[in-house]
Parts: C-alpha cells; structure tokens; sequence
C-alpha cells in the first residue's frame, strides 16, 4: 500500500462507501449523542450546540460499528457504545485545543476561543464524564474497562509530552510511545468494543487491527504538516514547527543531517515565535535529507501490519470496508 494524493471529494467518498455498511446505525449516533450529553444548563446547551457543529467525519464511530457487524448486522446498544467513543474523542479535542491555546478546529472557533480558556477545561471534563456515566448505565465492564483504559493512556500520553523539556532529544520509540497512547488507544477501543458487542470471536484481530490503524493514522497527519499546500501560499503549513513539536519526519531526518542543517533546526526550536521562512527552510531541510520518505515508508509499514491483522475474518461488507479504510487513513487530506 502506498500514499497517493486524492482530491477532497474523492476522499469524501471513499469515506462514504466505507460508511455505507453501517449507515443506518451511524446515521442514529448523532441522536445519540446529544441524548447522553442533554442538560438543562443554558450555557451547557450553547457549548453542545457548537461542538455539535464541529462533529467531525465520524470515523471512529465507523470503526466501532464495522467491528460489531463482522458476523451481521450491528446490536442496538454497539450504537451507545460508538456514541460514547465519539464523545470521548470530541472531550480529548476540546482539551487539547485549552492546552495549546488554540483558536480553531476544522476552520471553526474552538470553544477555548468562542467561550474561555475555563469553559474549555469543565466542558472537556464534562463530556468524558457524561460518556462515563453511559457506560456505567450500560453496565458492560468489559466495554467500561476497555475504554476508561483509553482514556487512561491518552491523558498520560498529553502528560509525557507537555513533560518533554529537550524537544530534539525526542527519538522514534519516543514519538512511537507517544502516539500509540494519544491517538491508537483510542482506535484501539472503538475496534475492541465493537468486536466485543457483536463479534466477540474476533476481538483481538481488529483490536490489533485499530491499534495499526491508529499508528498509521498519525504519522499520515503529521506527515500532513510537511507536505499539506495552504491555500493562499501554496506552502506547507509547518504548524507542528511553529509550536515546536517534533514528529516522525522530522525525528528521521535529524539522524542524516548534518551539524549546520541541525544548527538551523535548532534556531527554529530556539525562537518563540518562528518566522515563516525559517519553517520553510527547516521543512526543505526535513524534505532533503530523507524525513518525509521514511515517514511515508512508517506509515506504509503500519497499513501493512492494520491489513494482517484483519486477514481471519469472514468475507464480507464489513471487513471490505475495514480494509478500505486503511488506504482512506494514509490518503486522506483534511
């Protein structure tokens, strides 16, 4: 499997055809996300009303309700459960966006942006907890276990990297470690729950499954960062430079750079405020001395070991669409 450029639309519906197993369950997941998180607090109201805007492409959702219908047709309560997961991700965001300050998510207002800094941190805590009250209400320790397990190794994953005080000291078990807690656990859970609620015999052939997936889902985004054209500059956008983080590419490259292309990546982390030729400069440097090849070649290597994983299951619509979304998560252009 290899990373290609596709265009948006075609992106959108590859995304829609590995959808199309499960979209009558899916298309029920919204409602019941907004059931789990109702309560008669304006303010609450008027932050749902938002994030409920920013719902992104339900993707680990998707994954959630393939899992479960492995072997038929998803049960009603692997619906609560994709629900819940969906939540969980949108709680990890909503975080996020509070610790890095940041202004939008998917070109809207963060709710760290629209409301306040403090209004980020409680409606983050908020989520996670309704969706743990759910879970509770359901009453699937299994399940409970499988995704409080997550959410453990997220929050200790936001914790490693906020305590990294030498960025460039970062290396790839390092940056391996890093994503596998921040963004596959999660993968992971929504594959593990799913299996568990409607495929139990195959459970730790996606769980495997998700956590590839999960891998290869983050060294293509970060892959992004580097290769991504803005529209107005036609440049990448170099925002994981601008604020200093180190990832795949970048971690490959400084291995075969030499001390004066180093110096200048060290100058870059030294700014607080880097400028846009700087980031120009050091992303050409990543570019030329190999960091974006063996990301590429990473990302390939987790797709590779996703699709193995899934090579026991029974034919059909789900493990086709399982299948297809390994290329959607190494092709994908958000």
């Amino acid at each position: 499997m290899t990373l290609s450029t596709r265009t948006p639309s075609a992106l959108a519906a590859a995304l829609r055809d590995i959808q199309a197993p499960v979209q009558e369950e899916l298309s029920q997941v919204s409602g019941e996300l907004w059931r789990i998180v109702a309560a008669d607090v304006p303010l609450v109201r008027e932050v749902q009303d938002h994030l409920m805007g920013m719902k992104g492409k339900l993707f680990r959702p998707t994954l959630l309700l393939l899992s479960s219908s492995i072997e038929g047709r998803s049960p009603k309560r692997a619906i609560t459960f994709a629900a819940v997961v969906e939540l969980m991700h949108l709680a990890t965001l909503v975080h996020d966006d509070a610790v890095d300050h940041s202004a939008l998510r998917r070109g809207m207002p963060t709710v760290n942006s629209l409301f306040s800094h403090q209004v980020s941190v409680i409606m983050g805590d908020f989520l996670y907890l309704r969706a743990l009250r759910e879970l509770v209400t359901i009453g699937d320790l299994e399940a409970m276990r499988s995704i409080t397990n997550a959410s453990n190794e997220m929050t200790l994953g936001e914790i490693r990297q906020l305590s990294a005080y030498d960025a460039l000291a970062f290396g790839e078990s390092d940056y391996e470690t890093l994503i596998r807690a921040k963004t596959a656990t999660l993968f992971m859970a929504a594959c593990d729950v799913g299996a568990l609620s409607g495929a139990p015999r195959y459970r730790e052939a996606v769980t495997r499954f998700g956590e590839r997936l999960g891998m290869a889902f983050q060294v293509a985004d970060d892959l992004l960062d580097y290769t991504e054209q803005q529209e107005m500059t036609g440049k990448p956008s170099g925002l994981d430079l601008k604020e200093h983080k180190v990832t795949l590419p970048l971690i490959a490259a400084l291995r075969e750079m030499p001390s004066s292309a180093r110096a200048r990546v060290e100058a870059l982390f030294a700014s607080l405020e880097p400028e846009d030729e700087a980031i120009a400069e050091v992303v050409a440097i990543v570019r030329d001395h190999g960091g974006l090849e063996y990301a590429r070649q990473r990302a390939d290597q987790f797709s590779r070991e996703a699709e193995e994983a899934l090579a026991d299951l029974p034919e059909g619509p789900a493990k086709t669409a399982l299948l297809d979304s390994i290329a959607y998560v190494v092709e994908r252009r958000w």
